[in-house]
């Protein structure tokens, strides 16, 4: 960066991600390029010689790129592959290592043809059933090299052609999630929600997300510590700016404030959204009341209420809490007089309906907490 993030003032922050985070035109391109490279061979030739009939239903374009919000520079992708061959969660937990093995088998056997002059350098798992295939992919016609992430998945959304799924759906995914004991491991399932939930979002939000990962990464090259999801700080954003602002154009450094000041507040946050499962049905309503519960931080992942994407390790929050309260010193956070960005009024919790057999709403939990900053 010509200029750190640090020392920017409030009022350069637009230009600051206009000139350093946003991806060009031509990045985007050979981006899009590498992708198309990589979907066409796992719908047309990957799966062609397997002992078995696979059947590809579709591949899809998760992570940052899917959604709009990749950082310049950052030449990575997710594709998740769909196969038909995998009829339920249990299923696609079982069985993805062997149809992983199979890509990774027509990838190498793709590479020794004389014609194609795609390299590929894909990365060993010591895992018997991995979750994941990593591989870098290089070519003549790319200025650099793109980084693939292929994870498998089972169809259970099926051609996308409505806004909300039918809370059969979701009942599924909690009854298997439950019995095998892996809650948020099926959200590749429902990547193309994800997606959907950031893509059409105003271009300004995405630059604000754009921003905070760009801050995220600093905090993880300083701290050299375990922090929480990149996704937990980018669905954190979504929600300041829809609570806080919700308008097309706002200010940035009130934005990235308040998102900072949500973080330092990790210990109250319940955050949940209702676009794709709600409370209506009993058996999803009941298990909505467990998840939001448990412990906070709770983030509910949109897509997937099985996934809490800020749990499992409230130390991570700690470390990254400690440094948002530094940053709120920080030049961006300062007005041309001196005085202080005002941050948005933003609640660190969001409420939930009354149980019916309940006559008042639940409490947070005793917690046991390690690290206290407020």
């Amino acid at each position: 960066m010509a200029q750190k993030l640090s020392s920017i003032p409030a009022r350069e922050l637009d230009k600051f991600i206009e000139d350093n985070l946003l991806p060009n035109t031509r990045f985007r391109n050979e981006i899009r390029a590498a992708i198309n490279i990589i979907c066409t061979f796992l719908k047309e030739r990957c799966f062609r010689g397997a002992a078995h009939p696979v059947r590809v239903s579709k591949v899809v374009k998760g992570g940052s790129s899917g959604k709009g919000t990749a950082l310049k520079g950052k030449s990575e992708a997710d594709l998740v592959v769909f196969l038909t061959n995998l009829t339920s969660f249990e299923d696609q937990l079982k069985r993805r290592g062997e149809f992983i093995q199979e890509i990774k088998k027509q990838l190498d056997e793709l590479q020794r043809e004389r014609h194609i002059r795609v390299k590929f350098e894909i990365q060993s798992s010591p895992w018997s059933n991995p979750r994941v295939l990593s591989f870098k992919l290089s070519s003549p016609q790319l200025q650099q090299e793109v980084k693939f992430d292929v994870l498998l998945a089972y169809d259970v959304l099926g051609q996308l052609n409505y806004i909300k799924p039918d809370p059969q759906i979701y009942a599924k995914l909690i009854r298997e999630c439950t019995s095998l004991g892996r809650e948020g491991e099926f959200s590749t399932c429902f990547t193309e929600l994800q997606r959907n939930f950031l893509k059409d979002r105003p271009p300004k939000l995405k630059s604000l997300i754009r921003l905070v990962k760009h801050w995220y990464r600093l905090c993880k090259e300083e701290l050299r510590q375990p922090l929480p999801p990149k996704y937990a700080l980018e669905l954190l954003t979504v929600y300041a700016w829809e609570r806080g602002s919700g308008d097309t154009e706002f200010n940035t450094a009130q934005g990235f404030w308040t998102v900072l000041e949500l973080v330092i507040k990790y210990r109250q946050l319940r955050i949940y959204w209702t676009v794709y499962y709600d409370f209506q049905h009993q058996y999803i309503s009941d298990y909505l009341h467990s998840q939001l519960r448990r412990a906070r931080p709770v983030i509910l992942d949109p897509a997937d209420p099985t996934g809490n994407v800020a749990g499992g390790n409230p130390e991570s929050w700690c470390w990254l809490a400690g440094e948002a309260l530094a940053w709120l010193n920080y030049p961006c956070f300062k007005n041309r007089d001196g005085s202080r960005v005002l941050s948005w009024d933003v609640p660190a919790e969001v409420d939930v309906p009354y149980r019916q057999e309940e006559d008042v709403p639940y409490h947070q939990g005793d917690e046991n907490r390690t690290c206290i900053l407020l």
